[in-house]
């Protein structure tokens, strides 16, 4: 697999914060901030796309390094919107994009990655041009659409509780 050091670390930290993801997913529907899953899923992935900065198969800045910095805008953005904007109903259905979004774009060079390194010695693509990794990203998509619609519902519902409860 040859993994840096840095390399290794940053699978490692990355795991944690899809886990985090993950687990909001289940229990909240959505990546939820005030939870420690959420709180997991936001340190993971700044240190992890931080890391990701001094990685480069290809050498030099790329795509890869694109990806880690606008991950970080989305996150921070959403992160302001939970931290500054907690009394504005409309600011969770922005919460909520930037935090599902950024685990989508997560999720891409993830499946890259994972898919042209695993299994060890017959990896389950070639190159990032297999259509394995396309179809996985196009299933990957549909999720997070029909997970944002969901999300979206779900705070629609949310907010007009708490309006009807002022």
């Amino acid at each position: 697999m040859n993994l840096s050091g840095l390399g290794i670390f940053h699978t490692i930290i990355g795991i944690a914060a899809l886990a985090g993801a993950i687990t909001g997913f289940i229990k909240y529907g959505k990546i939820n901030l005030a939870q420690r899953s959420g709180k997991i899923y936001l340190y993971a992935t700044v240190i992890t796309s931080l890391s990701a900065l001094g990685i480069s198969k290809a050498g030099g800045f790329n795509a890869g390094h694109v990806f880690s910095l606008f991950i970080i805008v989305l996150i921070s953005i959403a992160y302001f919107l939970f931290s500054y904007k907690k009394h504005v109903g409309k600011a969770r259905y922005f919460e909520n994009f930037l935090l599902s979004f950024s685990f989508f774009l997560s999720l891409v060079p993830t499946i890259n990655e994972t898919f042209t390194r695993v299994p060890i010695g017959h990896p389950l693509a070639k190159d990032i041009k297999d259509p394995v990794i396309g179809q996985t990203l196009l299933v990957i998509f549909l999720l997070f659409v029909i997970g944002s619609i969901f999300q979206f519902m779900k705070q629609k519902k949310e907010n007009v509780e708490i309006t009807r409860l002022q």
